[in-house]
Protein backbone atom coordinates (compact mmCIF):
# COMPACT_ATOMS: atom_id res chain seq x y z
CA UNK A 1 0.00 0.00 0.00
CA UNK A 2 1.38 3.30 -0.70
CA UNK A 3 1.77 6.47 1.73
CA UNK A 4 -1.26 8.22 0.16
CA UNK A 5 -3.58 5.11 0.05
CA UNK A 6 -2.57 4.59 3.52
CA UNK A 7 -3.68 8.21 4.57
CA UNK A 8 -7.31 7.31 2.93
CA UNK A 9 -7.07 4.52 4.51
CA UNK A 10 -6.82 6.21 8.47
CA UNK A 11 -7.62 9.43 7.75
CA UNK A 12 -10.19 9.49 4.76
CA UNK A 13 -12.51 12.73 6.15
CA UNK A 14 -9.17 14.98 6.29
CA UNK A 15 -8.07 13.66 2.63
CA UNK A 16 -11.68 14.89 1.27
CA UNK A 17 -11.98 17.69 2.78
CA UNK A 18 -8.15 18.96 2.29
CA UNK A 19 -9.24 17.78 -1.30
CA UNK A 20 -12.14 19.49 -1.44
CA UNK A 21 -10.52 23.03 -0.61
CA UNK A 22 -7.71 22.15 -3.35
CA UNK A 23 -10.28 22.24 -5.71
CA UNK A 24 -11.96 25.68 -4.73
CA UNK A 25 -8.44 27.59 -3.45
CA UNK A 26 -5.36 25.96 -5.70
CA UNK A 27 -6.31 29.15 -8.28
CA UNK A 28 -6.70 31.62 -5.39
CA UNK A 29 -3.46 34.02 -4.90
CA UNK A 30 -3.88 37.49 -3.95
CA UNK A 31 -0.43 38.24 -5.77
CA UNK A 32 -1.89 37.66 -8.97
CA UNK A 33 -4.15 40.09 -8.83
CA UNK A 34 -3.28 42.90 -6.55
CA UNK A 35 -0.59 43.90 -9.03
CA UNK A 36 -1.79 46.98 -11.23
CA UNK A 37 -2.12 46.50 -14.97
CA UNK A 38 -0.68 50.50 -15.89
CA UNK A 39 1.92 50.70 -13.15
CA UNK A 40 4.75 52.11 -15.70
CA UNK A 41 2.15 54.81 -17.05
CA UNK A 42 0.76 55.87 -13.90
CA UNK A 43 4.57 56.38 -12.72
CA UNK A 44 5.19 58.25 -15.59
CA UNK A 45 1.88 60.28 -15.05
CA UNK A 46 2.91 60.82 -11.29
CA UNK A 47 6.20 62.39 -12.36
CA UNK A 48 5.34 64.55 -14.63
CA UNK A 49 2.49 65.84 -12.42
CA UNK A 50 5.37 67.01 -10.31
CA UNK A 51 3.87 64.63 -7.57
CA UNK A 52 0.36 65.80 -7.40
CA UNK A 53 -1.28 63.89 -8.94
CA UNK A 54 -2.80 60.55 -7.43
CA UNK A 55 -2.42 57.30 -9.63
CA UNK A 56 -5.06 55.40 -11.29
CA UNK A 57 -4.60 52.08 -11.22
CA UNK A 58 -6.14 49.76 -13.28
CA UNK A 59 -6.30 45.39 -12.05
CA UNK A 60 -7.30 42.69 -14.27
CA UNK A 61 -10.65 40.42 -13.15
CA UNK A 62 -10.98 38.17 -11.31
CA UNK A 63 -11.66 35.50 -13.26
CA UNK A 64 -13.58 32.86 -10.57
CA UNK A 65 -16.88 32.98 -9.16
CA UNK A 66 -15.84 34.74 -5.45
CA UNK A 67 -20.07 34.40 -4.10
CA UNK A 68 -20.08 30.61 -5.63
CA UNK A 69 -16.54 29.34 -4.13
CA UNK A 70 -17.91 31.53 -0.41
CA UNK A 71 -20.40 28.91 -0.12
CA UNK A 72 -18.17 25.75 -1.30
CA UNK A 73 -16.15 26.93 1.63
CA UNK A 74 -18.38 26.85 4.29
CA UNK A 75 -20.21 24.20 3.39
CA UNK A 76 -17.21 22.12 4.30
CA UNK A 77 -18.04 19.13 7.22
CA UNK A 78 -15.27 20.13 9.55
CA UNK A 79 -16.92 18.06 12.26
CA UNK A 80 -16.22 15.26 10.32
CA UNK A 81 -12.74 15.15 10.96
CA UNK A 82 -11.63 13.29 14.41
CA UNK A 83 -8.86 14.55 15.40
CA UNK A 84 -9.43 17.92 17.30
CA UNK A 85 -6.46 19.69 16.38
CA UNK A 86 -6.40 18.94 12.74
CA UNK A 87 -10.54 19.88 13.22
CA UNK A 88 -9.51 23.64 14.38
CA UNK A 89 -6.81 23.69 11.71
CA UNK A 90 -9.22 23.32 8.71
CA UNK A 91 -11.74 25.36 10.31
CA UNK A 92 -8.82 28.05 10.47
CA UNK A 93 -7.87 27.68 6.82
CA UNK A 94 -11.70 28.28 5.62
CA UNK A 95 -11.81 31.47 7.71
CA UNK A 96 -8.02 32.59 6.34
CA UNK A 97 -9.06 31.75 2.50
CA UNK A 98 -12.54 33.89 2.62
CA UNK A 99 -11.07 37.07 4.15
CA UNK A 100 -8.26 35.91 0.99
CA UNK A 101 -11.41 35.96 -1.09
CA UNK A 102 -12.65 39.36 0.12
CA UNK A 103 -9.58 41.02 -0.41
CA UNK A 104 -9.48 40.02 -4.20
CA UNK A 105 -13.17 40.34 -4.48
CA UNK A 106 -12.56 44.10 -3.26
CA UNK A 107 -9.54 45.31 -5.26
CA UNK A 108 -9.50 48.66 -6.27
CA UNK A 109 -12.74 49.50 -4.24
CA UNK A 110 -10.80 51.54 -2.18
CA UNK A 111 -11.15 51.46 1.55
CA UNK A 112 -13.36 48.31 1.43
CA UNK A 113 -10.18 46.60 -0.12
CA UNK A 114 -8.12 48.14 2.99
CA UNK A 115 -10.21 46.79 5.86
CA UNK A 116 -10.28 43.24 4.49
CA UNK A 117 -6.68 43.70 3.97
CA UNK A 118 -6.48 44.52 7.79
CA UNK A 119 -8.77 41.59 8.57
CA UNK A 120 -6.24 39.14 6.74
CA UNK A 121 -2.73 40.91 6.87
CA UNK A 122 -3.46 43.12 10.40
CA UNK A 123 -1.57 46.67 10.35
CA UNK A 124 2.31 47.54 12.21
CA UNK A 125 2.17 48.22 16.19
CA UNK A 126 3.84 50.74 17.94
CA UNK A 127 6.46 48.37 18.61
CA UNK A 128 6.78 47.66 14.60
CA UNK A 129 6.95 51.51 14.00
CA UNK A 130 10.19 51.99 16.65
CA UNK A 131 11.90 48.90 15.02
CA UNK A 132 11.56 50.48 11.73
CA UNK A 133 12.79 53.95 12.85
CA UNK A 134 15.39 52.20 15.13
CA UNK A 135 16.94 50.47 11.63
CA UNK A 136 16.35 53.81 9.78
CA UNK A 137 18.81 56.19 12.08
CA UNK A 138 21.71 53.75 11.54
CA UNK A 139 24.20 55.57 8.94
CA UNK A 140 24.10 53.84 5.55
CA UNK A 141 26.92 52.43 4.20
CA UNK A 142 29.34 52.88 1.46
CA UNK A 143 28.21 51.77 -1.91
CA UNK A 144 30.38 48.85 -3.12
CA UNK A 145 30.61 47.79 -6.70
CA UNK A 146 28.47 44.84 -5.91
CA UNK A 147 25.23 47.28 -5.50
CA UNK A 148 25.71 48.81 -8.61
CA UNK A 149 22.53 47.97 -11.19
CA UNK A 150 24.13 46.56 -14.02
CA UNK A 151 22.53 43.28 -15.03
CA UNK A 152 19.59 42.62 -17.20
CA UNK A 153 16.26 40.86 -16.47
CA UNK A 154 17.74 38.17 -19.14
CA UNK A 155 21.30 37.87 -17.41
CA UNK A 156 19.02 37.84 -14.01
CA UNK A 157 17.58 34.72 -15.68
CA UNK A 158 20.79 32.83 -16.52
CA UNK A 159 21.94 33.49 -13.26
CA UNK A 160 18.78 32.53 -11.27
CA UNK A 161 18.93 28.88 -13.18
CA UNK A 162 22.11 28.52 -12.74
CA UNK A 163 21.55 28.77 -8.56
CA UNK A 164 18.77 26.59 -9.33
CA UNK A 165 20.90 23.20 -9.85
CA UNK A 166 21.76 22.00 -7.04
CA UNK A 167 17.99 22.42 -5.98
CA UNK A 168 17.01 19.54 -8.77
CA UNK A 169 13.76 21.68 -9.54
CA UNK A 170 12.55 22.97 -12.60
CA UNK A 171 10.30 26.18 -12.57
CA UNK A 172 9.10 28.22 -15.44
CA UNK A 173 10.37 32.02 -15.92
CA UNK A 174 8.56 35.06 -17.34
CA UNK A 175 8.81 38.72 -17.91
CA UNK A 176 6.34 41.37 -16.98
CA UNK A 177 5.97 44.87 -16.32
CA UNK A 178 2.71 44.78 -14.38
CA UNK A 179 5.15 43.70 -10.85
CA UNK A 180 5.47 45.99 -8.28
CA UNK A 181 8.77 43.99 -7.30
CA UNK A 182 11.98 43.13 -9.18
CA UNK A 183 11.04 39.31 -8.74
CA UNK A 184 8.05 37.67 -7.56
CA UNK A 185 7.37 33.58 -7.16
CA UNK A 186 3.66 32.38 -8.32
CA UNK A 187 2.90 29.67 -6.33
CA UNK A 188 -0.46 28.18 -8.32
CA UNK A 189 2.20 27.24 -11.38
CA UNK A 190 5.34 27.32 -9.78
CA UNK A 191 6.53 30.48 -12.18
CA UNK A 192 9.57 33.07 -11.38
CA UNK A 193 8.36 36.56 -12.97
CA UNK A 194 11.10 38.78 -13.41
CA UNK A 195 10.56 42.54 -14.20
CA UNK A 196 11.48 43.06 -17.41
CA UNK A 197 12.76 46.38 -17.82
CA UNK A 198 14.61 46.22 -14.44
CA UNK A 199 18.21 46.15 -13.84
CA UNK A 200 20.05 43.65 -11.22
CA UNK A 201 22.99 44.26 -9.02
CA UNK A 202 24.98 41.49 -8.23
CA UNK A 203 24.05 41.92 -4.25
CA UNK A 204 20.24 41.91 -5.47
CA UNK A 205 20.76 38.85 -7.69
CA UNK A 206 21.90 37.02 -4.60
CA UNK A 207 19.27 38.40 -2.60
CA UNK A 208 17.00 37.41 -5.28
CA UNK A 209 18.15 33.46 -5.39
CA UNK A 210 18.41 33.06 -1.67
CA UNK A 211 15.14 34.77 -1.52
CA UNK A 212 12.82 33.68 -4.16
CA UNK A 213 14.17 30.78 -5.19
CA UNK A 214 16.01 28.97 -1.24
CA UNK A 215 13.09 29.83 0.49
CA UNK A 216 9.33 30.23 -1.88
CA UNK A 217 10.23 28.16 -4.50
CA UNK A 218 11.59 25.53 -2.30
CA UNK A 219 8.31 25.62 -0.18
CA UNK A 220 5.98 25.70 -3.42
CA UNK A 221 7.67 22.30 -4.14
CA UNK A 222 7.80 20.87 -1.10
CA UNK A 223 4.39 21.71 -0.71
CA UNK A 224 3.63 20.07 -3.82
CA UNK A 225 5.85 16.63 -2.45
CA UNK A 226 3.45 16.19 0.94
CA UNK A 227 0.42 13.96 0.48
CA UNK A 228 -1.74 17.21 2.19
CA UNK A 229 -2.26 19.97 -0.72
CA UNK A 230 -2.95 22.47 1.82
CA UNK A 231 1.31 22.26 2.55
CA UNK A 232 1.14 24.04 -1.45
CA UNK A 233 -2.26 25.80 -0.77
CA UNK A 234 -0.69 27.92 2.21
CA UNK A 235 -1.39 27.35 6.08
CA UNK A 236 -3.80 30.50 7.49
CA UNK A 237 -2.00 34.02 7.76
CA UNK A 238 1.50 32.02 6.08
CA UNK A 239 2.62 35.08 4.89
CA UNK A 240 4.89 36.55 7.74
CA UNK A 241 6.34 33.27 8.66
CA UNK A 242 7.34 33.20 4.46
CA UNK A 243 8.43 35.93 3.93
CA UNK A 244 10.98 36.45 7.58
CA UNK A 245 12.20 32.88 6.84
CA UNK A 246 13.18 34.26 2.75
CA UNK A 247 14.67 37.47 4.21
CA UNK A 248 16.67 35.20 7.09
CA UNK A 249 17.85 33.29 3.65
CA UNK A 250 19.08 36.28 2.84
CA UNK A 251 20.80 36.92 6.12
CA UNK A 252 22.27 33.23 6.72
CA UNK A 253 23.73 32.87 2.90
CA UNK A 254 25.97 36.53 3.70
CA UNK A 255 23.82 39.17 0.93
CA UNK A 256 21.11 41.18 3.82
CA UNK A 257 22.59 44.43 3.80
CA UNK A 258 21.32 47.85 6.02
CA UNK A 259 20.81 49.25 2.81
CA UNK A 260 17.97 46.31 2.41
CA UNK A 261 17.03 46.60 6.16
CA UNK A 262 16.19 50.02 5.22
CA UNK A 263 13.90 49.23 2.64
CA UNK A 264 11.84 46.71 4.86
CA UNK A 265 11.85 49.60 7.59
CA UNK A 266 10.53 52.36 4.64
CA UNK A 267 7.91 49.39 4.13
CA UNK A 268 6.66 49.56 7.75
CA UNK A 269 6.27 53.40 7.24
CA UNK A 270 4.40 53.22 4.00
CA UNK A 271 2.16 50.28 6.10
CA UNK A 272 1.45 52.78 9.00
CA UNK A 273 0.73 55.67 6.49
CA UNK A 274 -2.52 54.17 5.40
CA UNK A 275 -3.44 53.21 9.25
CA UNK A 276 -3.17 57.32 9.65
CA UNK A 277 -5.49 58.18 6.37
CA UNK A 278 -2.53 59.34 4.13
CA UNK A 279 -3.12 59.27 0.14
CA UNK A 280 -0.35 57.81 -2.13
CA UNK A 281 1.01 61.25 -2.40
CA UNK A 282 1.19 62.06 1.17
CA UNK A 283 3.01 58.55 1.58
CA UNK A 284 5.64 59.52 -1.44
CA UNK A 285 5.94 62.58 0.19
CA UNK A 286 7.05 61.06 3.40
CA UNK A 287 9.57 58.58 1.86
CA UNK A 288 10.77 61.23 -0.60
CA UNK A 289 11.00 64.73 1.07
CA UNK A 290 10.95 63.64 4.65
CA UNK A 291 13.43 60.70 4.97
CA UNK A 292 15.17 61.53 1.40
CA UNK A 293 14.35 58.28 -0.71
CA UNK A 294 14.99 58.68 -4.06
CA UNK A 295 11.84 59.33 -6.26
CA UNK A 296 11.76 56.03 -7.79
CA UNK A 297 12.04 53.75 -4.51
CA UNK A 298 9.69 56.51 -2.81
CA UNK A 299 7.65 55.65 -5.78
CA UNK A 300 7.44 51.64 -5.36
CA UNK A 301 7.46 51.20 -1.63
CA UNK A 302 4.22 53.61 -1.77
CA UNK A 303 2.60 51.87 -4.92
CA UNK A 304 2.96 48.46 -2.58
CA UNK A 305 1.29 50.10 0.25
CA UNK A 306 -1.08 51.79 -1.93
CA UNK A 307 -2.25 49.02 -4.26
CA UNK A 308 -5.30 47.67 -3.99
CA UNK A 309 -6.87 50.39 -2.14
CA UNK A 310 -4.42 50.12 0.68
CA UNK A 311 -2.34 46.77 0.80
CA UNK A 312 -1.18 45.97 4.77
CA UNK A 313 1.24 43.03 4.03
CA UNK A 314 4.58 45.20 3.59
CA UNK A 315 4.95 44.98 7.69
CA UNK A 316 5.25 41.47 7.80
CA UNK A 317 8.74 40.86 6.44
CA UNK A 318 10.75 42.80 9.15
CA UNK A 319 8.40 41.49 12.07
CA UNK A 320 8.75 37.72 10.12
CA UNK A 321 12.49 38.16 9.75
CA UNK A 322 12.62 38.58 13.94
CA UNK A 323 10.66 35.90 14.64
CA UNK A 324 12.80 33.59 12.39
CA UNK A 325 15.90 35.00 13.91
CA UNK A 326 15.22 34.70 16.85
CA UNK A 327 13.77 31.01 16.68
CA UNK A 328 16.82 30.34 15.18
CA UNK A 329 18.95 31.67 17.47
CA UNK A 330 17.22 29.70 20.61
CA UNK A 331 18.18 26.26 18.28
CA UNK A 332 14.85 25.31 17.37
CA UNK A 333 14.74 23.50 13.95
CA UNK A 334 13.41 25.27 10.70
CA UNK A 335 12.99 22.77 8.50
CA UNK A 336 9.43 21.73 9.39
CA UNK A 337 8.70 25.56 8.46
CA UNK A 338 9.87 24.70 4.28
CA UNK A 339 7.51 21.51 4.34
CA UNK A 340 5.35 24.47 2.54
CA UNK A 341 3.26 27.42 3.00
CA UNK A 342 3.83 26.42 6.42
CA UNK A 343 3.04 29.58 9.58
CA UNK A 344 5.34 29.47 12.46
CA UNK A 345 2.48 29.67 14.73
CA UNK A 346 1.38 25.86 13.04
CA UNK A 347 4.72 24.33 13.63
CA UNK A 348 2.84 21.84 16.30
CA UNK A 349 0.70 20.54 13.15
CA UNK A 350 2.96 19.83 11.12
CA UNK A 351 4.91 18.12 14.04
CA UNK A 352 1.55 16.13 14.98
CA UNK A 353 1.23 14.96 11.02
CA UNK A 354 4.48 13.91 10.94
CA UNK A 355 3.60 11.30 13.80
CA UNK A 356 0.29 10.82 12.48
CA UNK A 357 1.82 10.08 8.83
CA UNK A 358 -0.11 12.97 7.12
CA UNK A 359 3.52 14.83 6.30
CA UNK A 360 6.12 13.76 4.98
CA UNK A 361 9.88 15.30 5.65
CA UNK A 362 10.60 18.05 3.56
CA UNK A 363 12.10 16.71 0.02
CA UNK A 364 14.09 20.05 -0.55
CA UNK A 365 16.19 22.06 1.97
CA UNK A 366 17.61 25.82 1.89
CA UNK A 367 21.52 25.42 1.43
CA UNK A 368 21.86 29.05 3.43
CA UNK A 369 20.73 27.35 6.76
CA UNK A 370 23.24 25.28 6.89
CA UNK A 371 25.89 27.85 7.83
CA UNK A 372 25.53 31.44 9.08
CA UNK A 373 27.80 33.45 6.34
CA UNK A 374 26.62 37.04 7.92
CA UNK A 375 29.64 38.86 8.59
CA UNK A 376 28.11 42.10 9.06
CA UNK A 377 28.42 43.40 12.67
CA UNK A 378 25.61 46.23 12.08
CA UNK A 379 23.14 43.86 11.21
CA UNK A 380 23.94 41.05 14.25
CA UNK A 381 23.48 43.91 16.43
CA UNK A 382 20.27 45.59 15.23
CA UNK A 383 18.71 42.28 14.58
CA UNK A 384 19.50 41.36 18.18
CA UNK A 385 18.28 44.13 19.25
CA UNK A 386 14.72 44.69 17.74
CA UNK A 387 11.77 44.61 20.17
Amino acid sequence: MSLSEAIVTRHPNVVRIDNNLNNLVKKIELLNYINPTNIEQEKRNFFSSKYNSNPRFHYRKIDFDAHKVQQHLFSQDIDSIKDEETRNFYRDVIYDYSGLIQCIESIGKGSKFYFNSLKSFGTPTEKDVENAKFILHFEDEEYDQEMFPVFSAQEAAEYFQEFTRKYGFEFDLKYSTKISAAAMVTNSTQTLVLKKNHLFSANQLKVLANHEIGVHLVTTFNGLAQPLKIFHNGFPKNLETQEGMAVFSEYMSGCLTLYRLKELSYRVLATDSLRKGFDFRATFDLLHNEYKLNRDEAYTISLRAHRGGGFTKDYLYLTGLKKIYDAYHRGEDLNPLLAGKVTFEYVNVVNRWLEMGLADKIKYKNFAFEKNENKNVNLEFILKNLK
